[in-house]
Order: structure tokens, then sequence, then C-alpha cells
């Protein structure tokens, strides 16, 4: 069964068909940078580019988002514009597209990818995925159960939260090296690690692929490895949302 994934992040909103049965991208993936304002009039017109662009005449889409997405209401927007706070995304996207659409938080998705075809997969314990990008998604999973909506970027740290020294954008706003930044990420996972005692930390998102670059600088005592979906598990993940 082949469903629509749409990956919505802070820059750029990723689109492939998927192959859920076994979590292989199915088509060429389709890139779209991420509107501002990221209104939901914008973030509809890129969706419909995207259908149009694979011909899309499924039944169904799933889309990774980045909010708190409960009973198909987003009650947060993180690095999209607040018109997404308490807006029925679901329902709104679905008469958009004229299909039926699920919505699910994206590092949510990204993680349910991970824990089903990549080093997730089996393990037993706590595990913290995380997406960092943009921003920092996370998602924890309990013997293979996921603990939806956690948001542990936005974690108090000097005196803003950890998303805006341990993220992706953050290493590119500041013009830090890959040692310096993992320094501030090192911290990040050791305040994580102090909180949760998780059994592994998967780090996904679009720093995932320079994992060589900075992961030799860490100095955790929890074991942390790279995501092996990359950054698309979060096509994969919002595709499988969807199936149900």
């Amino acid at each position: 069964m082949e469903v629509l994934g749409i990956d919505v992040g802070g820059t750029g909103i990723k689109i492939n068909t998927v192959k859920i049965e076994t979590g292989e991208l199915t088509g060429e993936k389709l890139k779209i940078k991420t509107p501002t304002p990221a209104t939901p009039d914008a973030i509809i017109e890129c969706m419909k580019t995207a259908v149009d662009h694979f011909k899309w005449q499924g039944k169904k889409i799933g889309i990774g988002f980045p909010a708190v997405i409960k009973n198909g209401v987003s009650l947060t927007a993180s690095n999209i514009d607040s018109q997404f706070i308490n807006y029925p995304v679901d329902s709104a996207f679905s008469e958009a597209l004229g299909c039926d659409v699920t919505v699910v938080n994206d590092a949510d998705a990204a993680g349910i990818a991970e824990m089903t075809y990549g080093k997730g997969k089996g393990v037993k314990g706590l595990v913290v995925f995380l997406t960092l990008g943009t921003g920092i998604g996370s998602a924890l999973f309990y013997n293979g159960q996921l603990l939806a909506n956690t948001e542990l970027g936005h974690l108090k740290y000097k005196k803003s939260i950890f998303e805006k020294y341990a993220s992706n954008s953050a290493r590119e706003f500041h013009h830090l090296s890959w040692r310096k930044w993992a320094k501030e990420l090192d911290v990040y996972l050791n305040h994580l690690d102090l909180l949760l005692s998780p059994d592994l930390i998967l780090i996904g998102g679009g720093v995932s692929k320079n994992f060589d670059q900075y992961g030799k600088f860490l100095n955790t005592k929890v074991q942390v490895d790279t995501a092996s979906l990359l950054n698309d598990a979060g096509i994969v993940g919002a595709a499988m949302a969807a199936r149900k």
C-alpha cells in the first residue's frame, strides 16, 4: 500500500510516496521551502503543490507537523505561524486536499518510523528519539510504545530553552564548528539522561547525516547513535500514521 507522506519543518517541507509495508520511499523526494509566514493558507498551498506534483489520487495522506496534536487539532505552533494554535488541522487539510488526511507531531512521526524500520526496532526500555533541525523535536518510546507529544527541546536552559542552543539552526546561526556545537549538544543529552535515564538516544533530523563529524565529541553515559532512516524518517512515519 502506498501513502503520500508530508514532513513539515520550520525551514522546509519534504514529500514522497511511501510503501508502508517496508518503509521504502517509492518516488523522487520533493522539497519545498516553508513559506514565511507559515500561515494555514500558505501551508495548504504548499501541500496542494505537492499533491499536484505527485498526481496523487490515493485516499490517504499523512502529515508530520511541528506542533502538539490532539484529536486532530494543533495545540501549539513551533517555528510556524501562531494561527496554527488550536487549529483543526485534520479537518482543514482533508477539506483542502480532497482526501483523508491524518496529522501527527513531526518528531513522533519520525520516531515511529525509526522504531519500526530502523535502529530502534526491538529495543527494550526507554528510547529517546530526537530531531535536530530548525528546532529540537522529541519522541519517547517505552518498550516500543510511543508516549506522544513530548516537547523536550523546550526544556529551560540558561535564559531560554535548549532548542536555542543545541538545534542545528543554532549551530548555523552562531557559526559554530562541529566540536563547539557538540559541547552544547552534550549538555542537552546529559540533561536528558539525568531526567529520564534512557537506554538509548537516537538522533535524526538534518544533522543525522553528519554524525561522524560531531558524535566523536560527545561525552555521555547513555548510548547515543544516529537514526538509520536519517532525514527521511518524518516522511515515512507520517505515511504510517495515515494507514490507520
